[in-house]
Order: C-alpha cells, then structure tokens, then sequence
C-alpha cells in the first residue's frame, strides 16, 4: 500500500504543474504580466499554496509558461539568419515575432521587457535585435532594404503592434499579418527607376441642398 504512496503524490504533483503551466498561459496571454499570481491559481483550480510550492516566484512562472514561444523565436532567429535571400530572411522574422506576440500579450510583454522581471526575455529581444541588425546589413548590400532603416524602427514597429492586443482575439492574428506586411512594405526599398505615376484628380464632390422652409 505505502509503495503507492510517492508514485499517487507524484503524478498528483505533475497534474497540477501543468494545470498550472495551462492557466497561466491562458491568464498571462489575454490580460498580460500584470495579471495576480492568484488568478492563475484561482483558473488552474488549485489554491495559492501549491501554485508557489511548485513556482515560487512569478518570475519563475513566467519563465516556464512561455518557454515554448521562446524556443520559436530562437528558431524564427537561426532560420533568418540562415536564410540565403536575406531579404527573405528579414521579412520572415518580422512575420514570426508579429505572430508570436499576436497569439499572446504575455509574451508579447515580457520580450519588450514591460516586466522588469523578465531578464531572460529581454536577453532574447536583444538577441533578435542584432540579427536584425546583421539583416539589415546584408539586406542593404542587396539594395532591397530602404537606406535609412536602423534597427530602432523595428522597435518602434513593435511597439505600435503590442496596440492590437486590444482587438478581439478572433481577429487579433489576422489584423497582426496585415500590420507586418505594411510594415515590411514600408521598410522595402523604393523603386528607383522611374517616377511614380500620379493618382487622377478626385472627383469633386457634389453636395445638394434641400430648399429651405419658410
């Protein structure tokens, strides 16, 4: 009977590590790192206790909640520095990380280091910013890349991007696609032959008045 014992608690231990890690995904992707710790117990179903003997800090929790999206933006990272076409190597990491923060505010918080806490975050955004960087560079050896990008754009891009979070999650991936490829389209180099063909005058507008009432 006792040699059941350790192996109920252990698997009791593990099912309530990931009901944890499944709450906390969830809390922290829709309402951000500022969500209470007690949230996510309160949504996992477990009480605040066993929420900290197995994540003592929120930090902790942060870490292993989002390990997942950290691993792909690793990847999205090596695949675009990989890539043979740097242009596409570019292109391809703003569409990634757009994506990756689209699915989660959390994440998307925690790698523009709004959580103080969250140094493994910001080691990641500047590991991301300087392949960027080396993007950039290749890119404009190739004349595809706008000569006044700076790496300081893609910042700002995406800290305009963290403003679709508000949009209902249905729609919230969609809008994000559409945002990356404007901006990428705005970071492209323009065409230099030829001037661009001006639009036709609008038409005016023809605005009626109803005759005025004694």
């Amino acid at each position: 009977m006792t040699t059941h014992v350790p192996q109920t608690v252990r698997s009791d231990a593990r099912d309530n590590r990931i009901r944890i890690l499944d709450a906390a995904r969830v809390v922290f992707g829709e309402e951000g790192l500022r969500a209470p710790m007690r949230e996510v117990a309160r949504h996992a179903g477990v009480g605040p206790a066993t929420l900290y003997r197995h994540f003592p800090t929120k930090q902790t929790l942060i870490v292993e909640t989002f390990a997942e999206q950290r691993r792909a933006c690793h990847a999205a990272v090596r695949d675009a520095l990989a890539d043979s076409d740097p242009w596409h190597g570019f292109r391809s990491l703003i569409e990634r990380i757009c994506e990756l923060h689209a699915h989660s505010r959390g994440f998307a918080d925690a790698f523009m280091t709004a959580f103080p806490d969250a140094m493994d975050f910001a080691a990641d955004r500047e590991q991301t910013l300087r392949a960027v960087g080396e993007l950039a560079r290749r890119t404009l050896e190739t004349g595809q890349l706008r000569p006044d990008f700076v790496v300081d754009d893609l910042v700002l891009m995406l800290m305009a991007h963290r403003g679709l979070q508000d949009t209902p999650r249905a729609a919230r991936v969609t809008a994000s696609r559409r945002f990356a490829a404007y901006v990428i389209d705005a970071f492209r180099a323009a065409p230099e032959a030829g001037a661009p063909t001006p639009l036709p005058p609008a038409p005016r507008l023809q605005l009626t008045h109803s005759p005025s009432t004694p």
